[in-house]
């Protein structure tokens, strides 16, 4: 398995690119197993990629929606990941209700992440991943200075280094237990961390990507 580099000419290409990639793992899973099972990335990233999915050719009946993190904040906040998930593609498609599987960060960090765990033990595993990766070389909400337990499915953050504050995010092991990962890595204050990747740094990133077959999409 390998995780191929892609550079794009523009945000437009890259964002294309993206949604490109993730029809193209839908169709593979839907005609392999009657079903998709993905996970979206939080932050303000992948925005564009998912408004492009709107258009899709696909049966969204067949789409399962997880969560790769979210912030504990109250659902109609703008930090909200599930929140900006909504707004540029899940309540645009026919996708049913019971199929979206938000993270339930109203319970508050420490029962949110066990109640989520369960949920996505009992899932995997997941057909495709989606990240980002911030300049530190986080991902999802998975920091490099945190100590983490390598068999959580899904994890309290309680003292993250940006805001908001508290967490919850998927392991490692869960980001792990894909078919593949879609990362988005636009953007030149994150020249840094991909290059410390790129030469094997023990960064989040690559903590969990190692292995595992996919894409990383960057800009010039």
């Amino acid at each position: 398995m390998t995780l191929r580099w892609q550079i794009c000419t523009d945000l437009t290409a890259l964002h294309a690119a993206a949604a490109t990639y993730v029809l193209a793992a839908s169709e593979r899973a839907i005609e392999r197993a009657r079903r998709f099972r993905i996970v979206l990335a939080g932050g303000r990233t992948p925005r564009e990629t998912y408004t492009m999915l709107r258009q899709a050719d696909t049966d969204w009946s067949r789409w399962e929606i997880y969560f790769s993190d979210e912030r504990c904040v109250a659902a109609d906040n703008i930090e909200r990941n599930s929140r900006l998930a909504r707004e540029c593609l899940l309540d645009h498609v026919a996708l049913p209700a019971t199929q979206i599987f938000e993270i339930p960060v109203e319970l508050g960090a420490d029962e949110a992440a066990a109640q989520y765990g369960r949920l996505v033990a009992a899932r995997v595993p997941f057909d495709l991943v989606i990240l980002g990766m911030g300049e530190d070389g986080h991902t999802a909400s998975l920091f490099p200075a945190d100590a983490r337990d390598p068999a959580a499915w899904a994890v309290a953050v309680h003292h993250a280094p940006k805001p908001p504050n508290p967490r919850v995010s998927l392991g490692a092991r869960a980001l792990r237990a894909t078919q593949q990962v879609l990362v988005l890595a636009p953007g030149a204050s994150k020249r840094t961390a991909l290059q410390a990747w790129r030469v094997g740094a023990r960064l989040p990133i690559n903590e969990v990507t190692e292995g595992l077959a996919g894409l990383v999409l960057v800009d010039r």
